[in-house]
């Protein structure tokens, strides 16, 4: 399932930015929408909910998990794509060793490079333990934004996979177990020792 979340994920993101002509409107009200059944939200349904299967739409009002791990993760990318003019979303390919070549990462292996270029990392620190320390999904979600902000706030070059995120976000909303296995691998991204990225390279 994560797979196919990822996929519609993507497709959301794409039809979004339309190689470069992208569509403002529906950013700037993801930007202020913080859930999926605001009012804000309602000018990116017609995008947004096409691309959803039909089994993953809410049958009483109430957003699925399907619904709200997309939504926040597509809410995260339009954050972010504020600070460019280029495309801010990537996949991260394990298949491909070229791809530790590239500015291309996970969002807590985005945050790892981004604390390895600054001297003064410890507001960071501060935000990504606040998040790894709960399994409330509302929260999280809650730390995301601020962690966007400061990820906005640098204009790094990096990519993010912001699919992979979905398919995260949707684990982590099924349960205690899986949001703790969610949140190690956050962690092991974010304080694992790995080759800094060229954080200017465009």
């Amino acid at each position: 399932m994560a797979f196919e979340i990822e996929k519609a994920t993507e497709r959301i993101i794409r039809q979004l930015y339309n190689n470069g002509d992208t569509d403002k409107a529906s950013l700037s009200a993801l930007r202020s929408a913080a859930t999926i059944d605001g009012y804000r939200a309602q000018k990116v349904w017609p995008v947004f909910l096409s691309n959803l299967d039909e089994q993953w739409l809410s049958k009483n009002g109430k957003a699925t998990r399907e619904e709200a791990a997309i939504f926040a993760a597509v809410r995260m990318y339009a954050l972010h794509q504020q600070a460019s003019d280029s495309c801010v979303f990537g996949r991260r390919n394990y298949s491909d060793k070229k791809d530790e070549e590239t500015n291309s990462r996970e969002l807590f292996e985005a945050l790892n490079c981004l604390k390895q270029g600054t001297d003064s990392h410890e507001a960071l620190d501060r935000r990504v333990q606040a998040l790894l320390g709960t399994n409330n999904y509302n929260a999280v979600i809650d730390q995301l934004v601020h962690l966007m902000q400061i990820i906005k706030s640098k204009k790094t070059g990096i990519k993010i996979d912001y699919a992979r995120l979905a398919g995260d976000l949707y684990k982590f909303q099924f349960g205690y177990r899986q949001a703790n296995e969610v949140r190690l691998r956050w962690g092991e991204q974010y304080y694992r020792a790995f080759k800094k990225l060229d954080t200017n390279q465009q």
